[in-house]
């Protein structure tokens, strides 16, 4: 059977600079991505367009193919990455240039259309299908570069133009998009950021990028190359499927995926199959990232050292509120402190002063030099681990829809020949309840418990979007699934997890995956750009619920 290989060597801007090269030198491919815009990097990118019109893409992307652009021509490997951001025009023109400089014949194309106008915003983008990028390399370009695109649709349009799929190919389309999924966070599939690091091979310290070997009828294997880190495990992949989704309705612009169909099977050592995925028509709409700038912020932080600290939180508080007023203000006092130490630090809380405010000065040195001023004045040891600076801006995102039909899709093909990629015209969206399935055995007793951390018996795996969280949980034993599918609902995290009490959650089994997931709505705020959070986009989120100490089954193996 036909297989095409698909590498992935960034799932982010500022991911491994090296990866490329690791990738394209490590062994065999066919098509090798590069994911690089996160909902904050649109800001960014944003901002440098602002500054220069000329920019709007990751320029790091560039420099990578300093070193890489010729091997990949040589081994006829074929580069497909979004880092095109808001001008991919402008990065196609620049990889042609540097093609030239480099003595290379190199055919480049790009996807446009996901720019929305919208005159009261930052950026506004459409997140498009696949199948410009299909269009691109069928008309034989070595290099597309995309905007906004889904990350997923970075491999499932290679696979489009590999098998010759159409738009009624929807299990097909959707096992494509479970793979593009798995590899769109470069080394998080392959043991990055694992609740079980510790059992890695090389303890996690430098996990190599994906593959996915794709083939027609959808299916994928997910593996890596031979010698590098990590680890390519049922659970390594279950984890990353979890990451930033949200129901079994997986929405994406080609198809509907559902989530719930997913079937892992472990193929051999750093193998693992993925099948059974079933897809449904699309919805009638995209989605619209949009940011726009909310003003300026900015932050010090106070160091309370030994007894009465709440006092000493207190007293700041109403001295930093008579000094420059109430308005925008926020105070975190974190308890980082330990009773009858001998150490500093050990000894200390901290307390996190933030302040938003669409007046620049106000938030500047208006506010930290007000901060520091308190260093003589305030509660006995006052000291700050921050020096006194301006106010920075801040974005806000927002998640919007618009109707497929009017968003002008259009692969410019390397001869400069510009195709309009129509919508699709049949479509669905949500399809109604998940599929239900049995338990895969009967769950265990729960006359005994022993005490422990939740964690000793499940992983997780958190993220954002937007202004809300997703938080994921598999059990990692069949034994144990059936008590984590009715042990862990709504109210219990919000025992576990008090600052989601308040806040709209979403409850979702997986019971293929032994998993369930959570959307905590409303968790981040305005979004990552704007959030004071401690952990602003969430990732910490399931290594916390994993250490809570609970009531174990004392019968369930660990």
């Amino acid at each position: 059977m036909s297989v095409l290989r698909v590498g992935n060597a960034s799932g982010f801007y500022g991911d491994r600079f090296t990866a490329w090269r690791e990738m394209l030198a490590g062994g065999e491919l066919d098509v090798l991505t590069g994911d690089y815009l996160a909902e904050l990097t649109m800001l960014i990118l944003g901002r440098d367009r602002m500054r220069d019109p000329s920019l709007g893409y990751a320029k790091t992307f560039l420099r990578q193919m300093e070193g890489v652009l010729g091997t990949a021509r040589e081994r006829g490997v074929r580069l497909v990455t979004n880092a095109g951001g808001l001008n991919p025009a402008g990065l196609a023109d620049a990889i042609r240039s540097l093609a030239d400089r480099l003595g290379l014949q190199v055919r480049v194309g790009y996807v446009e259309g996901d720019a929305i106008q919208r005159p009261d915003a930052l950026t506004a983008n459409a997140y498009l299908g696949a199948f410009g990028i299909a269009a691109c390399l069928d008309a034989g370009a070595d290099v597309v570069v995309t905007g906004r695109v889904t990350d997923a649709s970075l491999a499932v349009g290679p696979a489009i133009a590999r098998f010759g799929w159409t738009r009624d190919d929807l299990d097909a389309l959707a096992g494509a998009t479970v793979a593009g999924h798995l590899i769109e966070c470069g080394a998080q599939v392959t043991g990055g950021n694992f609740s079980f690091f510790t059992e890695l091979p090389d303890g996690g310290h430098r996990p190599g990028f994906p593959i996915a070997e794709l083939r027609a009828d959808g299916s994928s294997v997910l593996t890596k190359h031979p010698g590098t880190g990590g680890a390519v495990t049922v659970e390594t992949v279950t984890a990353q499927l979890l990451y930033e989704v949200g129901g079994p309705d997986y929405l994406g612009p080609d198809v509907v995926t559902r989530l719930d169909t997913v079937r892992l099977e472990q193929e051999g050592p750093d193998r693992v199959r993925v099948s059974g995925v079933r897809g449904t028509p699309p919805p009638d709409t995209l989605k619209v990232g949009v940011n726009n700038l909310g003003g300026f912020r900015n932050s010090m932080t106070f160091v309370l050292c030994g007894l009465d600290i709440p006092a000493k939180a207190a007293l700041v508080r109403g001295q930093i509120e008579e000094s420059v007023g109430a308005e925008g203000l926020e105070f975190t006092l974190a308890r980082t402190d330990h009773p009858d130490t001998g150490d500093t630090e050990a000894a200390s809380a901290l307390l996190h002063v933030h302040l938003r405010d669409g007046d620049k000065s106000r938030a500047g040195r208006a506010f930290s030099a007000a901060a520091v001023e308190l260093a003589l004045a305030s509660y006995p040891g006052c000291t700050l681990t921050t020096l006194p600076g301006d106010a920075t801006p801040y974005g806000v995102f927002t998640a919007d829809t618009i109707a497929q039909d009017v968003v002008e899709h259009v692969a410019v093909l390397p001869s400069g020949e510009r195709v309009p990629i129509p919508p699709p015209t049949v479509t669905g969206g949500l399809q109604g309840a998940p599929i239900q399935h049995e338990a895969l055995t009967r769950g265990p007793s729960l006359h005994g418990s022993r005490r422990g951390p939740l964690g000793e018996l499940v992983g997780a795996r958190s993220g954002d979007k937007g202004g809300d969280a997703n938080l994921g949980v598999w059990a990692r034993t069949d034994a144990t699934w059936p008590w984590l599918r009715d042990w862990l609902t709504v109210e219990r995290l919000a025992e576990l997890l008090p600052e989601t009490a308040s806040l709209t959650v979403e409850r979702y089994e997986l019971p293929n995956l032994r998993a369930v997931n959570f959307v905590i709505r409303g968790l981040l705020g305005q979004g990552v750009a704007a959030s004071t959070r401690f952990d602003p986009q969430a990732k910490a989120l399931g290594e916390l619920l994993r250490s809570r100490v609970v009531d174990l089954p004392a019968e369930v193996p660990q």
